[in-house]
């Protein structure tokens, strides 16, 4: 897909800015996140990839001492303004961490459903259903369908990372932010985990940040690059990987730093 031909936005940022404490660590950020495909985030460590993915649904606010400015606007509501709560907001921009964080004294059922609890937003729902409708989605339920009041501790790396993915998913977002999905899992966890958003990519925009270049080539239809707090370039995966715009990401995705 060129450039000219990316679909309608579903998140944009204007000018935003990011400290911890006195340390700016995003630099007047300018991007489009297109709806429905998966963006990636790389760089080397310490560039601001995390901090910027947690602007986007105010958990960056949750750290003391940490600050942000700009806009980020979620369709065309921007999500800093006056009376949004934060709360609602999670619901419709969630995360997944880096590191598998299943409720350790819930099962795997519960695990599904914590979300939907939390929020009172069980009313009226079958939790079965529920539960299976994200599991499937997760590409989780045949694994766990016959253990699910087993702890969600009990299942593999990998598997409670899908698991994570699934309780995200059964709050039904719009937006889906990944934190390094990967990096705690071993190779056929992470070949899942990649089968799996190329799956959901139909029907979530999901932004992944990764250390790992070739997974950006795999999974993502749009690249961003950044580099000590700055966005040097944003572009069609395949042409930024192919004929970067700037000496810098050439530099980067060749090995000569990062």
């Amino acid at each position: 897909m060129s450039d000219s031909e990316q679909p309608a936005s579903k998140m944009s940022v204007r000018g935003l800015e990011a400290w911890f404490g006195k340390q700016q660590v995003l630099k007047g950020i300018e991007m489009d996140v297109p709806a429905r495909r998966v963006t990636a985030i790389i760089g080397p460590s310490g560039c601001g990839k995390s901090t910027f993915i947690r602007c986007l649904n105010r958990m960056h606010e949750l750290v003391p001492g940490a600050g942000c400015k700009g806009e980020v606007k979620l369709d065309d509501a921007d999500v800093y303004a006056p009376g949004v709560d934060p709360v609602l907001l999670r619901r419709r921009v969630g995360m997944v961490f880096q590191k598998p964080n299943p409720f350790p004294s819930m099962s795997i059922r519960d695990n599904v459903l914590a979300g939907l609890k939390l929020s009172k937003r069980m009313a009226g729902r079958r939790p079965l259903e529920v539960a299976e409708k994200a599991l499937r989605q997760a590409a989780l339920w045949d694994e766990v369908k016959d253990k699910l009041d087993k702890p969600g501790t009990s299942l593999s790396g990998g598997q409670q990372q899908r698991l994570c993915i699934a309780r995200t998913l059964a709050v039904e977002p719009e937006v889906i932010l990944m934190d390094e999905p990967c990096s705690a899992l071993d190779p056929i966890a992470t070949a899942r985990i990649e089968d799996l958003l190329h799956t959901l990519r139909d029907d979530y925009t999901i932004i992944i940040v990764t250390h790992n270049l070739q997974q950006a080539t795999r999974v993502s239809d749009r690249t961003a690059f950044f580099l000590t707090g700055d966005l040097v370039e944003y572009a069609d995966t395949d042409r930024l990987f192919t004929s970067p715009g700037d000496r810098r990401t050439e530099d980067y995705i060749t090995g000569k730093f990062g």
